[in-house]
This record gives structure tokens, sequence and C-alpha cells, in this order.
């Protein structure tokens, strides 16, 4: 569809959805202090796990093309981006760090937000699609970091939540 053609780019790329986890780190630390603090070093944990994971691991073993760089494919794909991204396709890093967020942001915010927490879900399912509507990864690829995600948010969400319950999330927000 032409007119997802022109958001969808933008969907993928970090300069714009980083703003929005800046101002995530700067509700939460803001309103929960130092609290707040680990549960953003338990956010950036998060992500470093799985983009390692992902990107050192994963991608390095399998060393497989992506769908805009590989030739049997170019045929078969509509590159709507500027340019191919470089490296290998599996596992996606963009869905295994997003899916890893969301994991982690609904396990350690769910007291706090009830049902909202469960949007970061269609955030992380939204950038995923938009990697293989771009045409730099096939699904399995994203099912791939997918699963990484669930892992390693599951893993970081749970030791937050031992040593730090979900307490952190008891005050109502001043901001």
């Amino acid at each position: 569809a032409q007119w997802l053609d022109q958001i969808i780019p933008y969907i993928r790329n970090s300069v714009y959805w980083t703003p929005l986890y800046l101002f995530l780190f700067v509700f939460i630390t803001l309103n929960f202090g130092r609290k707040g603090w680990w549960w953003v070093l338990f956010f950036l944990s998060t992500v470093a796990l799985t983009d390692m994971v992902s990107s050192q691991g994963f991608k390095m073993y399998f060393e497989r093309l992506r769908p805009c760089q590989d030739p049997g494919m170019v045929d078969h794909i509509r590159l709507i981006l500027d340019r191919c991204a470089g490296g290998y396709s599996f596992t996606s890093s963009h869905a295994a760090n997003h899916t890893g967020i969301a994991i982690f942001f609904y396990l350690t915010t769910r007291g706090f937000l009830g049902k909202w927490a469960l949007l970061a879900f269609a955030w992380a399912a939204l950038i995923g699609f938009s990697q293989i509507y771009v045409g730099v990864h096939y699904p399995l690829d994203i099912l791939g970091g997918a699963l990484i995600g669930v892992i390693f948010g599951s893993a970081t969400a749970w030791v937050f939540n031992k040593r730090f319950g979900f307490s952190i999330f008891d005050k109502a927000p001043t901001i």
C-alpha cells in the first residue's frame, strides 16, 4: 500500500523511537528515584543482552542473507528503502530488542499500568512487521528474534521483580 510505504520506514528507524524511550527513562527516574534508575539499568541490560545474542550469536552463526541481498529473492521483494541494510538476517535484532523490551516492560509495569502495559507488544509487533515490509527480514527472522526477546526480557524482568517487586510502581507518578 502506498500510504504504508510512506510510514513504515519511519517506524523501523531508531531516530524516531529513541525519544520515546528517553521520555520513558526520564519519567521513570523522576517519579521513582533510585529504584527508577534500577529499572532503567535492567531495561538497558535487556536490550544489551538481546542485541548481543542476536547480532553476535545467531547472525554470525547462521550468516543468512537478508531478502534484499539474496539474489534469489531480489526480484520477489519490493525494496522501499534507499539501500539494503548490511549484515545478516537471522535473527532480527530489531525484533529481539523490542520484544525483550515489551516483555520486560509488561512484566515490570503491569501492576501499575494494568492492561495499558500490553501496548508494548503492539509496538514490538509493529516494528517486527516493518522489518519484513521493507524487505530486510524474513518472517522467521522476526520470530527467532522475538523468541530471544521473550527469553531475555522474561529473565531480566524476573530478576528485577525478585529484587524490587512491583513496589517500585506503587506510588502514583508526579508528572
